[in-house]
């Protein structure tokens, strides 16, 4: 079973850029579509992004497309998010995912996805 950890996360200033990763462990992670969550306090689990599992299909949140940019290499069993043009508004903790039915479109249900890591606090100041 394949498990997820994330990394990258920390403090920035409004225009700042981060990026985070997100390491894979197992074989399987080739395979299956992923996904970027966030979550701010006192809000529900939001769609960031989603990337197939050839890496070339790609879908993103209203709010952060044009800034945000999701990638993975499979060689390395490892998902990115890079985030450009930061808002404080984007401040959460952010999530990577595995949608294990490769849903078509991208799902972008937090409920679709089965495996989780454990978040990376992001946080923008003004």
């Amino acid at each position: 079973q394949v498990q997820l950890v994330e990394s990258g996360g920390g403090l920035a200033q409004a225009g700042d850029s981060l990026r985070l990763s997100c390491a894979a462990s197992g074989r399987t992670f080739s395979r299956y579509h992923m996904g970027w969550f966030r979550q701010a306090p006192g809000n529900e689990r939001e769609f960031v992004a989603a990337i197939s599992w050839t890496g070339t299909g790609k879908s993103y949140a209203d709010s952060v497309k044009g800034r945000f940019a999701i990638s993975r290499d499979n060689a390395k069993n490892t998902l990115y998010l890079q985030m450009n043009s930061l808002k404080p508004e984007d401040t959460a903790i952010y999530y990577c995912a595995l949608d294990p039915r490769n849903n078509i479109p991208y799902a972008r249900d937090a409920k679709d996805y089965g495996t989780w890591g454990q978040g990376t606090q992001v946080t923008v100041s003004s």
